[in-house]
């Protein structure tokens, strides 16, 4: 298991993560979040890279603190960016890696000749690694992370600059590897790409952990926040104190003159405009979904998760 309690980490006077307490079991688990959620600063924490300026990080059972480098030789990392060496070619590249974590040469040599089939890089595997595509770059990523049989694997944004086949292939990979005895910690800004790769979903905000649970259960609580809808009416403040009195939203406000609307119940809400509009003698010109973006999906957990700490 991965165990992070009460861990704070800084960047001089910047919070990276923020009272961070979480509990990673076997098997996969999504790592959702927007950029500068701090969900890179997690994984570089949990490898020892970093040190947290309060809390405690410990992988299978070992504190990070007193042990970080036993941990690298049990632990796979992919990282968001690229580090791969010019000059070698991908089996010499991976080898090198199965090496660096303790794999004897004969040895890393033959692992790196199975993970590159593995991960559909077998026929270029002669190749110089600056010569891949951006997909292959990713591919060998994966590769290297996996060379010396580690427990627990780090994924930081392995599904960046795939096509769409690639991202099925590696999508595949990843939950075969979740399937198996591994835990693999896959970080992502995509709720639709973490819950084809794992089960479980922790989602970072501002280095807040605001929400977790099974990827079904957070599009659920996803679907229960309000929505905002605009609508576009002759006469505005007629409608809206019928919105307002029958219940239909909770909120309403006058914008660039129009009824901006927010409700937990789009489909009733959108069904008795028309007759509302009639009712009242007035034409109904327009409605429209609005702030539906990640970024407003974000803000609603963050909202929830601040309001259920008081």
């Amino acid at each position: 298991t991965v165990v992070l309690d009460h861990v704070d980490v800084s960047y001089g006077r910047s919070a990276a993560l923020r009272d961070v307490s979480a509990v990673f079991p076997a098997g996969a688990v999504g790592l959702l979040g927007p950029n500068g959620a701090g969900k890179s600063t997690m994984l570089k924490s949990l490898l020892g890279f970093i040190e947290p300026s309060r809390g405690r990080l410990e992988v299978l059972g070992m504190n990070v603190a007193d042990r970080a480098l036993q941990i690298r030789a049990r632990l796979g990392y992919m990282p968001e960016s690229d580090g791969h060496m010019p000059g070698m070619n991908a089996v010499t590249f991976v080898a090198y890696c199965g090496q660096l974590a303790g794999l004897p040469k004969t040895d890393a040599v033959q692992r790196a000749h199975e993970v590159l089939h593995y991960v559909g890089l077998g026929e270029a595997r002669y190749r110089n690694v600056e010569t891949y595509s951006t997909g292959m770059k990713q591919r060998i990523k994966l590769a290297q992370a996996l060379v010396h049989g580690p427990e627990v694997l780090l994924l930081d944004e392995p599904l960046n600059g795939l096509d769409p086949a690639q991202r099925r292939d590696v999508i595949a990979l990843v939950g075969e590897l979740g399937a198996s005895s591994h835990t693999v910690l896959v970080s992502s800004h995509q709720l639709g790409e973490v819950e084809r790769m794992a089960p479980n979903v922790l989602v970072m905000v501002n280095g807040r952990l605001v929400a977790e649970g099974t990827t079904g259960g957070i599009r659920a609580l996803l679907a229960e926040r309000p929505r905002t809808l605009r609508v576009e009416v002759d006469a505005p403040p007629e409608v809206a104190r019928v919105l307002i009195g029958e219940g239909l939203a909770q909120s309403v406000r006058l914008e660039d003159g129009a009824l901006v609307a927010e409700t937990a119940d789009v489909r009733g809400l959108s069904l008795r405009l028309p007759v509302i509009a009639r009712d009242a003698g007035t034409t109904l010109r327009a409605v429209e979904p609005v702030g539906e973006d990640l970024e407003s999906v974000y803000a609603y957990l963050t909202a929830r998760a601040r309001g259920a700490g008081r």
